[in-house]
């Protein structure tokens, strides 16, 4: 089976993740340019924002790219017309079923890759002659499903005929050669690239990042059917106790509103929405992309290599 960069053109099997009001233009165009796949995040777009978005990726970089749409978006539709008018060369989706546009895509030669977080979605999905799937685990930041990465890879892996990419606690080579080893063409990274230089979020989100220990994540929303994993800050408290109260949607919204967008643009950190993964408690230093992205990919190897002459 082919590797993630060579189905998609890259010189790294990497995928910058989905990151809803970070994952601009401008930042894909870097991850890209870095080595890896950019992916522009649609999140709460409208058409009009997202095509500006990837023209300005273009500005940027002749390296491809893609964009990554959130099927709850009530843009959804205007976004996958606009995503063949600008003709984008890889799609990835999320949070529902792609199954109405993949036909349209596929004739345009758009490689379509879905976010699954069950073998069972990924075995529906199949159906519609997709590319790939991104086997996604619950120690990833964001909205998460209730697997873990090591348990859904190899049986996403079995129920399909088609590359998995994994996702999910992934920060270094380490993470990568296991994921190489369960038979994942390549990875899906996310949180680590909050450490990066070039990511586009607020400087206190950054430090959030750099001093969250391995248990300072938890999940809000699983009483309303969307999970999502946060740094234990007064806003994921708050939330959670409305949960254990039984509070209805309307009143957990009133916590969350706005959040992401607080503690990405305005660095409230306390108060935001400050999503990260399991694996920030690895993260010590800010860093290059492009040298996140070769530690990651040689760090793989040289991990690989290792098991390779202790089991012989």
């Amino acid at each position: 089976m082919k590797k993630l960069n060579e189905i998609l053109g890259t010189e790294f099997p990497i995928i910058q993740g989905g990151m809803a009001n970070i994952a601009t233009g401008e930042f894909a165009a870097a991850c890209s340019n870095a080595g890896a796949l950019g992916m522009i995040a649609t999140g709460g777009w409208d058409a009009d924002r997202l095509r500006k978005e990837i023209r300005r990726a273009r500005e940027l970089t002749e390296k491809p790219f893609g964009v990554n749409l959130m099927l709850m978006s009530p843009y959804a539709a205007d976004i996958a017309q606009v995503i063949l008018d600008e003709g984008v060369k890889v799609v990835t989706t999320g949070a529902g079923n792609p199954g109405q546009y993949v036909p349209a895509w596929k004739a345009a030669g758009i490689k379509v890759i879905p976010v699954v977080a069950a073998a069972v979605l990924a075995k529906r999905l199949s159906r519609y002659g997709v590319d790939a799937f991104i086997a996604e685990g619950t120690e990833s930041g964001g909205h998460v499903g209730e697997m873990t990465t090591m348990a859904l890879v190899p049986q996403v892996i079995d129920a399909v005929d088609v590359p998995v990419v994994a996702a999910g606690g992934i920060a270094d080579g380490r993470q990568m050669a296991a994921a190489l080893a369960l038979g994942a063409c390549g990875v899906q990274v996310g949180t680590c690239l909050l450490a990066s230089h070039e990511c586009p979020i607020h400087e206190n989100y950054k430090q959030a990042v750099l001093k969250a220990k391995d248990s300072d994540t938890t999940v809000t929303g699983r009483s309303v059917g969307g999970p999502v994993r946060v740094l234990k800050n007064k806003m994921a408290r708050e939330y959670l106790a409305l949960e254990k109260r039984g509070a209805t949607l309307e009143e957990l919204e009133t916590v969350t509103l706005g959040g992401l967008r607080r503690a990405v643009l305005e660095g409230d950190v306390e108060h935001g929405s400050v999503m990260m993964g399991q694996v920030a408690g690895l993260l010590q230093e800010l860093k290059p992309l492009r040298q996140i992205f070769e530690e990651l990919y040689n760090g793989g190897k040289a991990a690989l290599e290792q098991v390779s002459q202790k089991w012989r």
